[in-house]
């Protein structure tokens, strides 16, 4: 079922070309709706394909390489390799042209779907009304998909050259003698590590008495201890009250978070990276004028089929509620442009996978054991230690550990904490698990091939029932 015989210039207008509203164009034309999607960028992918997660990682795996093979890793498998060095340079072409080869994949998927790209900013005029540029469309639908930004410290004002959000860390020019990171969340994390196995000196600032807040507080004990190893420090339950820059570097204000806290101390830094979170990005869509709430923290309040109060003009991704990752902007538009066109939809957001990218890496879906507690819920836990895996051994990555909780009742998977080689990766076989409602039973006695990095999943259900094969 379309809306083909509107008599709008379009049936669905998606405003925003990142994870979310790409995604939701193409669904919204694989269902037969007249699409379009607005853009202002020059490349479509949004923020975190142009300057978020796909740049990010290509730095993550450019530096781990060379990290590697400059400080034994490939030593302890025989393979000798002399002195090595980088070239910051061909790091950064390999990280654009990964960039660019996935933006051109978009548009040619935007072509193969008959989806007319938009260039420009887009404005809502009322339901059904937008402009773009300036130049005038209706649509029956409007989907506002517009992503998020940088959150701004007061005193502090980034001119992505001394002192940069994740956006600047991501095209600096020289690796910094000292880095300072205002924030202990992946962001900072992943983009501390990238330049510390450069050769920086790397200092995270965290507010809060640990770093991965919203993680398993096991985890983030635990990555808090690997990084230190790797050469990061932290400075925890501190604040930076004020950065200045000039030609030499960047002088700061740095506080404890305590009210009680004692005189402020001067620091000193080459670069100071700002990475305290993100807000929903909406300057100039025309809310206020086209009659679309917001609430007190600027995200658009919707219903059960992603509507704002304005009907037919809809949101997903950081724009709305819930937590600001890729994959859940893209599982919101494509549930939404199934429900336009008359089917059904779900989306559990107890169960939307989180992962650091650092190494190793860390990954969580489901209840942390703080947030059992909370609630009152009695469950068991079962874990197991990389350690204790021969795939992990053989790799020469033995950190960490998984974690599985259950209902002390009915034994169901409540929440699922990994710290070790691939946890980014192994974190999709308990989020599988736990969207069919599994138990640590289940997991246990379901047959995991040998040798992988996976038997760490299924010894930790074993140990749940207190019957590791392993350890």
């Amino acid at each position: 079922m379309t809306d083909s015989s509107s008599s709008h210039d379009y049936d669905v207008v998606v405003i925003g070309g990142g994870p979310g509203g790409y995604v939701c164009a193409i669904r919204c034309a694989q269902l037969g709706f007249k699409t379009a999607c607005v853009e202002k960028r020059d490349a479509l992918g949004g923020t975190c394909l142009n300057v978020g997660c796909i740049p990010s990682k290509a730095l993550l795996a450019a530096s781990e390489k060379y990290h590697e093979a400059k400080d034994g890793g490939l030593a302890a498998f025989g393979v000798k390799t002399g002195k090595v060095a980088f070239d910051l340079k061909a790091m950064m072409a390999h990280k654009d042209k990964v960039v660019a080869d996935n933006t051109k994949g978009i548009e040619f998927l935007f072509r193969k779907n008959k989806i007319e790209w938009l260039k420009g900013a887009g404005c809502l005029k009322g339901p059904g009304a937008l402009e773009v540029d300036g130049k005038p469309y209706t649509a029956k639908h409007i989907v506002i998909a517009t992503g998020s930004e940088s959150v701004p410290l007061p005193g502090i004002a980034v001119d992505e050259q001394k002192i940069v959000s994740s956006t600047g860390a991501l095209t600096l020019e020289k690796v910094p003698h000292k880095l300072a990171v205002i924030g202990g969340g992946a962001i900072g994390l992943e983009l501390g590590c990238v330049w510390a196995r450069l050769g920086a000196e790397v200092t995270v600032i965290e507010y809060l008495d640990r770093i991965l807040p919203g993680m398993d507080r096991e985890i983030s004990k635990e990555m808090q201890k690997l990084l230190e190893k790797q050469g990061l420090k932290f400075r925890l339950g501190t604040k930076v009250d004020s950065a200045k820059a000039s030609a030499k570097g960047v002088r700061m204000e740095i506080a404890s978070a305590a009210s009680s806290g004692g005189d402020p101390e001067t620091a000193e830094t080459d670069i100071l990276l700002v990475a305290v979170g993100r807000r929903p990005y909406t300057a100039g869509l025309g809310l206020e004028a086209a009659g679309v709430a917001q609430d007190e923290r600027g995200r658009i309040p919707v219903n059960a089929r992603f509507e704002s109060n304005v009907p037919g003009i809809y949101a997903i991704g950081d724009v709305i509620a819930g937590p600001m990752l890729a994959h859940k902007a893209e599982d919101e538009g494509v549930i939404l442009a199934e429900m336009l066109a008359g089917q059904s939809g779900h989306m559990d957001y107890d169960l939307v996978p989180g992962v650091v990218y650092t190494a190793p890496e860390a990954a969580q879906v489901g209840r942390t054991e703080d947030a059992l507690k909370d609630a009152g819920i009695a469950y068991k836990s079962g874990k197991f230690p990389f350690s204790a895996n021969g795939r992990a051994r053989a790799m020469n990555a033995a950190d960490g550990f998984v974690k599985i909780l259950a209902d002390a009742g009915t034994d169901r998977v409540l929440g699922v904490h990994i710290i070790g080689p691939e946890a980014g990766t192994l974190i999709a076989e308990a989020a599988i698990a736990m969207e069919f409602g599994a138990s640590s039973e289940d997991i246990a006695r379901t047959c995991h091939a040998h040798p992988t990095l996976e038997e760490a999943v299924k010894e930790a259900a074993l140990a749940v029932g207190g019957r590791p094969l392993h350890t």
